[in-house]
C-alpha cells in the first residue's frame, strides 16, 4: 500500500462511499502480513517510499509464487529479484513481465515517469547488473536511459554519448575488471554518481573485489558504491536521488 492508496480509502471513508469497517478490512494487515514462512511488509511503502521486493535466490518457487500472490492481491503489484524463467511461468499472473537480462519479475509499478536516471556500463558483460539497476529504478517510477559499452578501453565511446550525462539527474555506473569508469565519469560531470562493482574479470579481479576496491578509492569525491553486482540498490538510490 502507497501513499495514494492510502489517501483514496480516506476519502472514501469521508465521502461515505466506504465504510469504516470496510475500511479496517484494508488495513487489516498493516504493518504486515503473516503468511507462516515470510511476514510480508505491506507497510514499507508508506515508511520508505519503496515497497518491499521479493529476492527470489534461495528461496522455493513455491515461496516465491505465494509471497507474490499475497502482494499482487494487496497492491496489485511487485518485483521479484535473481528469479528464474521457470518462476515466472509459474506465476500465472497476466501482464506480468520477466526481464531476462536482469533476472527481475514486475507487474505494476511507478506509470508516470520522472527526471533521468542514467545507467552507464564498462562493458557488454556488465548488462545483467545495469539491467537490474534500470528496471528496480523504472519500477520506481523514474524515466531510465541506459548506455551499454563505453569503457575505459575505449573513451571515445563514452565521449560521443557526452550529451547523456548532461541530460541525467543521476548517474549510475557499472563496472567490473580494473572498476576505473565511475572515477572518469566522475571527473566529467556534477550529478551525483553511484557506482557498482561486478563480478566480472580475469583472476586477480578477485570476483569483484578489485573493482570495489577502486571504487572505494576513487580520487573523485562524493561518488556512492554500492556492493558486489548490487544492481538493485544502485536503482534504489539513484530513484530515491531522481524524486528529491
Amino acid at each position: 500500500m502507497d501513499n495514494n492508496k492510502l489517501k483514496q480509502i480516506l476519502n472514501s471513508v469521508k465521502s461515505g462511499s466506504v465504510s469504516v469497517a470496510d475500511a479496517v478490512k484494508k488495513f487489516k494487515h498493516l504493518p504486515y502480513e503473516d503468511i507462516s514462512f515470510a511476514k510480508v511488509d505491506h507497510h514499507r511503502h508508506l515508511r520508505l517510499g519503496v515497497p518491499e521486493v521479493i529476492f527470489a535466490a534461495g528461496k522455493t518457487d513455491e515461496q516465491v509464487r505465494k509471497i507474490a500472490g499475497t502482494m499482487y492481491k494487496k497492491s496489485r503489484g511487485f518485483l521479484i529479484s535473481k528469479a528464474t524463467e521457470r518462476i515466472y511461468n509459474s506465476l500465472k499472473i497476466k501482464n506480468a513481465v520477466f526481464h531476462s537480462a536482469s533476472g527481475m519479475i514486475s507487474i505494476g509499478g511507478g506509470k508516470k515517469k520522472k527526471g533521468n536516471v542514467l545507467v552507464l556500463t564498462a562493458g557488454t558483460s556488465d548488462i545483467p547488473v545495469a539491467e537490474e539497476a534500470a528496471v528496480t529504478a523504472g519500477f520506481l517510477g523514474s524515466r531510465v536511459t541506459t548506455v551499454y559499452d563505453v569503457g575505459v578501453a575505449g573513451l571515445h565511446r563514452l565521449m560521443g554519448n557526452s550529451e547523456y550525462l548532461k541530460k541525467a539527474h543521476v548517474i549510475i555506473v557499472v563496472a567490473g575488471m580494473e572498476g576505473a569508469l565511475p572515477s572518469v565519469v566522475g571527473g566529467m560531470t556534477d550529478k551525483p554518481v553511484i557506482a557498482v562493482p561486478t563480478s566480472v574479470g580475469y583472476g586477480t579481479s578477485f570476483a569483484g573485489l578489485t573493482a570495489l576496491f577502486a571504487m572505494l578509492n576513487s580520487c573523485v569525491p562524493g561518488i556512492a558504491v554500492m556492493n558486489i553486482d548490487n544492481g538493485f540498490g544502485a536503482g534504489v538510490l539513484a530513484h530515491k536521488i531522481n524524486t528529491l
